[in-house]
């Protein structure tokens, strides 16, 4: 490997496409920085779930993390996309929304005529299919058809298969690359970090098939190879393809994008000649009136100052006043609600009638709720009485309009009784042996992979495919299985949601999601109000 060459890992396929990558985006990225890679891109299908978690271990690992996405089209054709900065990152994300809004849950629908409109500023990718031999005519045309969308930001991705016929594939894509003006480059097709992880890739292929390992058969990748490289060995298997593994550090450095970029912006309703926090002291000034019939007392007052202070500071204004405006409109309904949790702690939030915990009767401690030292974004729990709460939770849709107000999503993982099921299936158990996996969970909750549970549940831990069982499962659990809605926790925004973060369509009707997490706002800053 030549002096200041390199190489970064363009394709990497993480868990959260769902039952096809078997590694945690963390461990794709801690692995790519621990062999010496310039960047990752992590790449899942048709989702970005993943890239927040991605994000965080990147900035720990001390590596580049390259947001993008992999678009699979209703033509059969693929591509990777990765947005050079976040103008480009808001055009993908809009791309992603109107694939996602048009399907049912968990599906994007795109084409090849919706590129162009969201082109600008993105690097695109071809990826070939595999086998090739059979669909080269269609590639090349799909391939030339991108060169043209994308001019001048256009590659062909090239893959090392160890199928026998690497050399002859690669030439014939370095000359259709040539050909059309879209530089060939080097990835790694990486669905998994390390190659001890492919038998967890084959049984998530099963699992996403529906068939037994016996069934697999060509549905399973033909060997080990998809994992992560160092760059010398990258360079030396392209080594009779000059320039496509440093392209890949080229593409890298043209990527100035980062989940940084991402400056949230709550919504203000603009009321004429009021500042948001002049806004909420008059709404907190006229409430705790109310509440106080005989004066405000002098220790409430203080508080209230001190909070409204703290408040303005924070820059938390719009958000109180938005949680107040939800809860006037319950309330304006007969619609039963009360705050709960460490918004107790705020007299503002008593004022306001979002909570009922007194601040003349109790000691509270606002810094429990919001604090300058944490820097952590309020947390409102409101629970409004369960057979009406659909109504407050269209009122918000209504107000805010769909583009701008989602409710946040929720990564279901497997748990030792999912995984065990399904693992336990992949190796043909029969009904009796998955009940008696399932039995052992519910015998031996804190260590449900052991041999013991197994005894204990009448399995033999020393079969083969019981303990192979035992020991994928035990590396299934914690995987993501599917994104869900969650319960109520809704993001609401000035500019329009999918600027942020694609939206796409819950199980239940009427009802839009963003496809990241509590924990995942949390880490960007993000404000999410509960509607429980």
């Amino acid at each position: 490997m030549t002096e200041g060459s390199g190489y970064a890992e363009l394709q990497a396929t993480s868990n959260f496409s769902f039952l096809r990558g078997s590694s945690h985006p963390e461990e794709l990225v801690a692995h790519a920085a621990g062999l010496g890679q310039k960047a990752i891109a992590i790449t899942d299908r048709s989702t970005v779930a993943g890239l927040v978690r991605a994000h965080a271990a990147a900035q720990e690992a001390g590596i580049r993390l390259l947001p993008g996405v992999r678009l699979d089209l209703d033509c059969g054709s693929a591509l990777l996309c990765l947005p050079a900065d976040r103008p480009a990152w808001e055009r993908l994300s809009k791309l992603l929304t109107l694939g996602k809004l048009r399907g049912a849950k968990n599906e994007c629908r795109l084409s090849l005529a919706d590129l162009p409109d969201y082109a600008e500023g993105q690097i695109a990718i071809a990826l070939p299919p595999n086998p090739l031999r059979e669909c080269a005519a269609g590639f090349a045309a799909f391939a030339t058809r991108l060169a043209e969308i994308f001019p001048g930001h256009a590659h062909v991705a090239g893959h090392f298969l160890y199928q026998g016929n690497d050399s002859k594939r690669l030439a014939w894509l370095a000359r259709l690359a040539d050909r059309i003006g879209a530089p060939l480059v080097a990835t790694g097709d990486v669905h998994y970090h390390d190659p001890s992880r492919r038998p967890l890739q084959d049984a998530l292929t099963c699992i996403r098939e529906g068939v037994t390992l016996d069934e697999a058969g060509f549905r399973l990748f033909a060997n080990a190879e998809r994992h992560l490289r160092s760059p010398a060995e990258m360079e030396r298997l392209f080594a009779a393809f000059p320039g496509a593994v440093a392209r890949s550090v080229e593409i890298a450095d043209r990527l100035s994008f980062s989940l940084d970029d991402l400056a949230y912006e709550y919504p203000i309703d603009p009321t004429p000649g009021e500042t948001p926090d002049e806004a909420l002291r008059r709404e907190v000034r006229n409430c705790a009136r109310s509440r106080y019939r005989g004066g405000v007392p002098a220790n409430v007052q203080t508080l209230l100052d001190q909070e409204l202070a703290l408040v303005e500071e924070l820059g938390f204004a719009p958000y109180f006043l938005t949680v107040h405006e939800i809860v006037r409109f319950a309330r304006g309904r007969g619609i039963l609600c009360q705050g709960r949790g460490s918004a107790a702690n705020s007299a503002i939030c008593y004022c306001l009638g979002i909570t009922a915990v007194d601040p003349a009767r109790f000691d509270l401690l606002f810094e429990r709720f919001v604090s300058r030292g944490r820097k952590e974004p309020p947390d409102i729990d409101v629970d409004f009485e369960h057979e009406r709460r659909e109504e407050v939770i269209q009122y918000v849709y209504r107000k805010y309009g769909r583009e701008r107000a989602a409710l946040a999503a929720t990564v279901i993982t497997y748990r030792a009784r999912s995984a065990l099921r399904d693992i336990g299936k992949v190796f043909g158990l029969g009904e009796d042996a998955l009940a008696a996996l399932s039995r052992a969970t519910r015998l031996r909750r804190e260590e449900p992979f052991s041999p013991s549970s197994l005894r204990e549940a009448g399995l033999d831990p020393r079969d083969r495919r019981v303990a192979l069982t035992l020991r994928l499962a035990r590396e299934l659990a914690g995987f993501p299985r599917h994104l869900s809605q969650h319960p109520g926790g809704f993001v609401i925004t000035r500019r329009p949601l999918h600027a942020l973060c694609p939206i796409a369509n819950a199980a239940m009707e009427d009802r839009t999601v963003l496809e990241w997490d509590k924990d995942d706002l949390d880490a960007l800053g993000i404000l999410k109000i509960d509607v429980l």
